[in-house]
């Protein structure tokens, strides 16, 4: 009887290799991931505005989220979008606050200029209040100190 040889079994052909090297991929997914972290700030906000400075913690980040920002000159945007004088009124009313249960609502944000008068700041709330949007968040820049 004739037994084959380790070094005859080789020959024929060798076993597939059942590992996969993953070491590249995680290489990729790391970059990505790195890149993503440092670009997503960056998305928030497309007006420059000079945000006052307090020490109240951090907003989460949802879905249903839209932005209003008052400039240093007075104009206002809505999520980027220059809104002309006058139109405001029925671009807040196109929101849908009233009427709709607190979950459904947008979460609105409010970022305003640290030199603007406090009464054109006053006037936008008021115009959110009136369209039924009562929950209105403030964006500042964070402080370490108190004031």
């Amino acid at each position: 009887m004739a037994f084959a040889s380790p070094a005859r079994r080789h020959r024929r052909g060798r076993a597939p290799m059942a590992e996969i090297n993953v070491t590249p991929l995680v290489d990729v997914m790391l970059v990505l991931l790195i890149i993503f972290m440092v670009t997503a700030p960056l998305l928030v906000a497309g007006v420059p505005i000079d945000l006052p400075e307090s020490r109240a913690n951090a907003l989460s980040q949802e879905a249903n989220e839209v932005t209003l920002a008052i400039d240093g000159r007075g104009q206002v945007f809505l999520d980027d979008a220059e809104i002309a004088p006058g139109e405001l009124p029925e671009r807040i009313d196109a929101l849908r606050c009233a009427g709709r249960s607190a979950t459904e609502r947008p979460l609105i944000t409010l970022r305003a200029d640290r030199g603007l008068e406090y009464g054109r700041v006053m006037a936008v709330m008021g115009e959110l209040n009136r369209a039924g949007c009562n929950s209105v968040s403030l964006v500042t820049n964070s402080s370490s100190r108190a004031p």
